[in-house]
């Protein structure tokens, strides 16, 4: 019996998108996504490949971006406590490859992931569902279009209920699993 040598080597990627206190309990922090906290703990600890994570970054200037300008929320200040992982996942994301991004998503991380022929399929959690984690899986589609790409609706939080239903069906229209 015979064994394919790319297999063997294969690997899962996690990526948890944005995981930070300004987002789930600062100053853009919401119920629903207070509640995935708990569950992306737990699908971190399952998970037996690769990590990876994003941090939302953002420069004392925000307000004068283009993005400042659209959202006068100032937050993810590099620095400030809402930069931050939340404290729960911070041992269990600290040997993970970290992604800090301007944006909404990370051509970095994009590119890393395209740089890596051993990983099999990206799965992808966190928050917001319909700006962040939406932004990544497309752009991972883009860089890496036959990847599979799987989002976990369980362990992600939208802007609203109704805006992670829309981020979720977008990206099983650009043929992104989601489950």
């Amino acid at each position: 019996m015979s064994t394919d040598s790319s297999k063997s080597h294969s690997k899962s990627l996690l990526v948890v998108i944005d995981m930070q206190q300004d987002f789930i309990s600062g100053s853009l922090g919401s119920k629903e996504a207070e509640k995935v906290v708990s569950k992306v703990e737990q699908k971190i600890s399952r998970h037996e490949g690769l990590l990876a994570y994003t941090l939302d970054t953002h420069q004392s200037d925000y307000l004068a971006t283009s993005e400042g300008r659209h959202l006068a929320v100032e937050h993810c200040i590099k620095g400030s406590e809402g930069h931050s992982l939340v404290p729960s996942l911070q041992r269990l994301l600290s040997t993970a490859h970290c992604f800090e991004k301007p944006t909404f998503g990370s051509v970095a991380l994009a590119q890393w992931i395209s740089l890596h022929p051993e990983i099999s399929q990206v799965q992808l959690v966190g928050v917001c569902t319909d700006i962040c984690v939406v932004s990544n899986a497309l752009l991972i589609k883009a860089f890496c279009p036959e990847l599979p790409i799987v989002v976990d609706s369980a362990c992600c939080a939208g802007t609203s209920i109704q805006a992670h239903h829309a981020a979720l069906e977008t990206m099983r229209s650009c043929q992104i699993e989601v489950f």
